[in-house]
């Protein structure tokens, strides 16, 4: 029998509510574990807090999402080498294998310039973790269109260890997400379960509520070899109430667990 693939609740997908209460509601619902965004909540960098979250409510901490984001470009360093360093410090004491890293922006030259090789040298000097960059996508506005990362939006076209796959960003991409994973091939690491509708924005919808096959992505990844886990990463700031947030949770833990229990194969 093959081992059950982890599925975690990001902190995210309780915004606005804090890091605490994912923490919560993960226990709550089920979850096998946490996957922690680092961001400007104090709690989300603060390794004894985290550790103390995941004792009180028996939920580990299995995946850090490195503060890569535009509004944690301050958090614990400007330097995006030394928020890296600290993400994995951070993995590492909690004992979660996987570090998720977004491209580099398009400003971050020096950092660009290096960030394969540095990426290398982590996965190195850190024994057991992984650090799988994050399918993202081009941003669209007022009609035209550009892409913040370097060299791109996709990782797969220069090639790295090991991959996030973002089924959100597929659908704001307007990339199928099963042709995605086959393209990130061995290297498919992690997933963030969300869906999207191809409107051109990260929707980060629940699954099941856009155009993404992500029941088709759940079903192949035991044909592929997967062995990492898949962090549910949707948005709930619209729900009226905590009620309605857990309830959205709930649906797209089922939808996961729904669709990892019956795998599909995959012609590789």
């Amino acid at each position: 029998m093959t081992s059950r693939v982890p599925v975690l609740l990001s902190t995210s997908s309780v915004f606005p509510e804090r890091t605490a209460a994912a923490f919560q509601m993960a226990a709550a619902l089920g979850y096998d574990g946490v996957e922690v965004m680092v961001w400007t909540d104090a709690v989300s960098q603060d390794v004894g807090a985290l550790r103390g979250l995941a004792a009180h409510y028996g939920v580990p901490v299995l995946s850090v999402h490195a503060p890569c984001l535009l509004v944690t470009q301050r958090v614990w360093s400007p330097d995006p080498w030394e928020r890296l360093r600290r993400s994995a410090e951070m993995a590492e004491t909690l004992g979660a294998p996987t570090v998720v890293v977004h491209p580099p922006f398009t400003w971050q030259r020096d950092y660009a310039r290096t960030f394969s090789e540095g990426l290398a040298e982590a996965e190195e000097r850190f024994d057991g973790l992984r650090f799988p960059v994050e399918n993202m996508y081009p941003v669209r506005m007022a009609g035209r269109q550009f892409v913040p990362y370097v060299p791109g939006w996709d990782p797969t076209e220069a090639g790295y260890a090991s991959y996030t796959l973002d089924l959100s960003h597929c659908a704001a991409s307007h990339t199928d997400s099963i042709v995605m994973a086959d393209r990130m091939g061995a290297g498919l690491a992690h997933v963030h379960l969300g869906d999207g509708t191809g409107e051109g924005r990260d929707e980060h919808l629940v699954p099941g509520r856009g155009n993404q096959p992500c029941a088709e992505l759940l079903r192949s990844l035991a044909g592929r070899g997967f062995t990492g886990s898949v962090a549910v990463e949707v948005s709930t700031r619209g729900a009226k109430s905590r009620a309605v947030r857990e309830a959205d949770l709930r649906e797209a833990l089922e939808f996961a667990r729904q669709h990892l229990g019956t795998p599909s194969p995959v012609d590789a």
